[in-house]
């Protein structure tokens, strides 16, 4: 993975399918009690021009697990960029005079591709508008395989927002590579583009539409729930969707539900209560993810 060594990680088609095995393989011993400290003496921009919870934190905190430091800042309103007029570039040039490495979230799609041109640190993408998300896709491909004991062959419900949620656009380019049955699940406003139907055409991957999980719901292995991205809507849309109680009594006793969070009403709280529920232990293991992603890119560097 020396690409991953020499620019960091800015979109999931970075990485090859065996790279990400590796990275899976790598987090499963993180979550397993691997200590290391690959970032010591190093300092990490964590640079969150868009709003993040759980993204940064667990991030922050896979540095300092790995023994490093994080410098930057979870509001970009208090930047000289929003404040003083500061180009975007000259701020990502001061960046890399005061980190080893960057990690980004930003609301225009392409910023990350833009960052790692620019500066000669490894940027990792953090999310970027509607684009990409490539950790949370790893977290969720080491969430999947947690729970099912394997990634392939796996019937993957993909429900709500799957126009305008990077997190879906990026398990859909994961779900080529394993083979994945997918059922998706949205309204016709929000159902995903033609480009990546046609991709999924190429590849072979098999997918359905459908108005409702109930349509579904005795068929699916995962069921992956998304909130309504509102911030990216250019108008008003007006629909609701979601799961109860009641939905599940026909599922199988294998179904794990995933949701990036945060969740509005179409993951109710009660919920959390069933076997069902796996997305707080998925936000868990996005420490995990990102210990090993931290620890590929800096690791080599430190045996050289």
């Amino acid at each position: 993975m020396v690409s991953l060594q020499q620019q960091g990680l800015v979109v999931l088609q970075d990485l090859s399918k065996q790279d990400i095995l590796d990275i899976l393989a790598h987090a499963k011993q993180f979550k397993n009690g691997l200590r290391k400290n690959t970032l010591e003496g190093k300092v990490l921009a964590s640079c969150f021009f868009e709003a993040s919870t759980r993204t940064r934190l667990s991030f922050e905190s896979a540095v300092a697990h790995l023994g490093g430091k994080t410098i930057g800042f979870a509001d970009s309103s208090a930047t000289s960029q929003a404040n003083k007029g500061e180009s975007f570039i000259d701020t990502l040039k001061m960046i890399n005079c005061y980190a080893d490495g960057m990690i980004m979230r930003h609301p225009n799609d392409g910023a990350a591709r833009l960052a790692s041109e620019i500066m000669t640190i490894p940027v990792v993408n953090a999310g970027d508008g509607a684009n990409q998300h490539p950790t949370q896709t790893l977290l969720d491909l080491f969430s999947i395989q947690d729970s099912q004991g394997q990634l392939e062959d796996i019937n993957l419900g993909l429900m709500g927002d799957l126009k305008y949620s990077r997190t879906i656009h990026s398990l859909i380019d994961a779900s080529k590579l394993f083979k994945m049955r997918l059922f998706l699940i949205a309204p016709l406003e929000l159902r995903i583009d033609s480009q990546n139907l046609m991709e999924l055409k190429r590849h072979g991957i098999s997918y359905s539409f459908h108005s409702s999980a109930d349509e579904v719901i005795d068929k699916l292995d995962c069921l992956y729930l998304t909130r309504l991205q509102k911030e990216r809507f250019s108008s008003e849309i007006n629909c609701s969707y979601g799961i109860d109680l009641e939905l599940l009594q026909r599922a199988r006793p294998n179904l794990r539900i995933m949701h990036p969070l945060p969740r509005l009403e179409e993951l109710p709280t009660e919920i959390d209560a069933t076997p069902y529920a796996y997305y707080f232990q998925q936000a868990h293991n996005g420490l995990f993810i990102r210990q090993a992603l931290l620890d590929i890119i800096f690791g080599a560097a430190n045996n050289d």
